[in-house]
């Protein structure tokens, strides 16, 4: 089965903890958790680093992409990089339900990805239900930020470092807060 193929059969789904799709989850995870230890256990040069995380991604990633040590992911099969991306160190991806970051985008350091949500009915809690990410071009995801399940962040945008965000956030505005507000647009002559 293709990583599409899985990611698609998943998104907005329920996937029960005795399922047959929970345990194929559960197998990638496995296999990349490896990938991920051995990737954080020392200093890797960018392209050592971009090295590990083609392999555990399953694809291509642009020599412009910078990533500092330690990176994390959950999953990593669904993860998704364009180009000249800069990621801090202590970014966690939770990426079951797919991110996807556009070219020029800016990842604070501690910042926190998550597509997956537990069910809401406690007799299924242990199941999971997963929602994608999308980050537009030249957003700026500030340190400490999170971003929760199904959420957009518009091109050129800035979420504010210790920020949650809750909903959708529209192309050229400045977020800020535990639910994320706009509190500013940033103007033709900044862009």
């Amino acid at each position: 089965m293709s990583n599409i193929s899985l990611q698609q059969k998943i998104v907005g789904k329920e996937i029960l903890k005795d399922s047959t799709i929970f345990k194929e989850i559960h197998l990638v995870k496995q296999h990349n958790e490896r990938l991920i230890m051995m990737m954080n256990a020392q200093y890797y040069s960018n392209e050592e680093i971009l090295q590990y995380l083609e392999e555990i991604t399953s694809q291509k990633i642009d020599p412009s992409v910078k990533i500092s040590q330690p990176f994390y992911t959950d999953f990593g099969k669904h993860i998704t990089f364009g180009k000249d991306i800069f990621i801090n160190q202590n970014v966690t991806f939770v990426d079951l339900g797919g991110i996807t970051i556009e070219d020029q985008v800016l990842i604070g350091p501690g910042s926190r990805l998550i597509t997956v949500n537990h069910l809401i009915s406690p007799k299924k809690r242990r199941g999971i239900k997963v929602e994608p990410i999308y980050i537009k071009k030249n957003a700026w995801l500030g340190a400490n930020v999170t971003i929760l399940p199904g959420i957009t962040i518009g091109k050129n945008s800035i979420v504010a470092a210790d920020s949650t965000v809750t909903k959708d956030v529209p192309d050229n505005v400045i977020v800020v807060g535990s639910p994320a507000k706009v509190v500013r647009k940033i103007e033709e002559d900044e862009l």
